[in-house]
C-alpha cells in the first residue's frame, strides 16, 4: 500500500483537471465574445465544465492504473454519470429557476420601494450545457491518460 500522496496519480489527475478547466474558463469566454473577468476563475458554469474534468481524469486514470474491470473503476464511473447528469440538468434548471426568481425579486423591488422588502439576486449560472460537458470530458480525459504517463514514466525512469 503506497501512502504517499503525490504518488496518488488519480488524485492528482483530478485536481489538475479542475484546475485547468478553471484556467480555461476566462479563456473560452473571451472566444465567445463574452469578454474576460477574474471572476469567472472561481465560478461555476462555463466552458469547460470543471465538475465533469474532474470525475473524468479521476475515472480515466483509475481505470488505467486499476483496470476497467476493478470496482474502484466501477465506483468512479457511476459517480461521474452522475456528476455530468447533474451538471447539465438539475444545476441546470437550478440556475433558470434562479433567473427567475431574481426577475420576481426585482418586480417586488420596486412594488415595495418603502417597505423592508431588499432583493438577493441568486446565481444563475450554475449548469453546463452539453457541449460545455463534453469540454471537460475531453479536458479530463487528456489530463487522466496524461498524468498515467506521467506517472508510469516517474516510476520507470
Amino acid at each position: 500500500m503506497n501512502n504517499n500522496l503525490l504518488m496518488n496519480t488519480a488524485l492528482i489527475a483530478a485536481v489538475v483537471a479542475a484546475v485547468t478547466a478553471q484556467l480555461l474558463k476566462p479563456i473560452f469566454s473571451i472566444l465567445s465574445g463574452h469578454g474576460y473577468s477574474l471572476h469567472q476563475l472561481l465560478s461555476t458554469g462555463g466552458m469547460p465544465s470543471s465538475h465533469t474534468a474532474s470525475v473524468v481524469a479521476l475515472t480515466t486514470a483509475i481505470g488505467s492504473i486499476n483496470g476497467i474491470g476493478s470496482t474502484s473503476f466501477a465506483i468512479s464511473f457511476v459517480f461521474s454519470i452522475i456528476v455530468m447528469h447533474d451538471a447539465m440538468n438539475i444545476r441546470m434548471e437550478a440556475g433558470k429557476q434562479a433567473k427567475v426568481i431574481n426577475e420576481w425579486s426585482e418586480i417586488l423591488s420596486k412594488m415595495h420601494k418603502d417597505g423592508p422588502f431588499e432583493p438577493t439576486n441568486l446565481k444563475t449560472l450554475l449548469g453546463h450545457s452539453f457541449a460545455q460537458v463534453i469540454g471537460g470530458v475531453i479536458l479530463g480525459l487528456i489530463v487522466g491518460f496524461v498524468s498515467v504517463a506521467i506517472h508510469d514514466w516517474i516510476i520507470a525512469g
